[in-house]
């Protein structure tokens, strides 16, 4: 009798008819997961170009690295979560192929200074707070 047949009573994945629905809501919940940690990754990137940027003021530059931080912050929570949820070895994984994948191209340059229309016109829809 295998190690594996003995323990099989204390998977949930193996209990009956649900195991189905518990591995496919499990999957659905790690893909979830997964993009969650991508665009962590993907802000993290870009906030680190918009730090690095000329044109940007000392003052803001001094915010962008705060956001830095507490990006990289979230993001190594983010992936100690999924660890604690999923087991360490995917969450290894998870990591691993999110920074292979995640990548900002280098086309995408960091904002340089918004005229007053622009910042008014975001401002409508929500986006404002940039400040000159």
């Amino acid at each position: 009798m295998s190690a594996q047949l003995l323990h099989s009573h204390l998977d949930p994945t193996t209990v009956g008819p649900a195991s189905i629905y518990i591995r496919e809501t499990r999957a659905e919940l790690l893909a979830y997961e997964k993009d969650e940690l991508a665009a962590l990754r993907f802000s993290i990137i870009l906030t680190a170009r918009w730090e690095s940027s000329e044109h940007e003021s000392k003052e803001r530059r001094t915010e962008l690295r705060a956001d830095l931080a507490l990006l990289r912050k979230h993001y190594e929570d983010k992936i100690d979560e999924i660890a604690m949820t999923f087991g360490v070895e995917q969450g290894m994984k998870v990591k691993a192929d999110v920074e292979r994948t995640v990548f900002v191209p280098r086309e995408v340059k960091p904002l340089g200074p918004m005229l007053d229309e622009e910042r008014i016109g975001d401002e409508e829809f929500g986006a404002g707070g940039y400040e000159l």
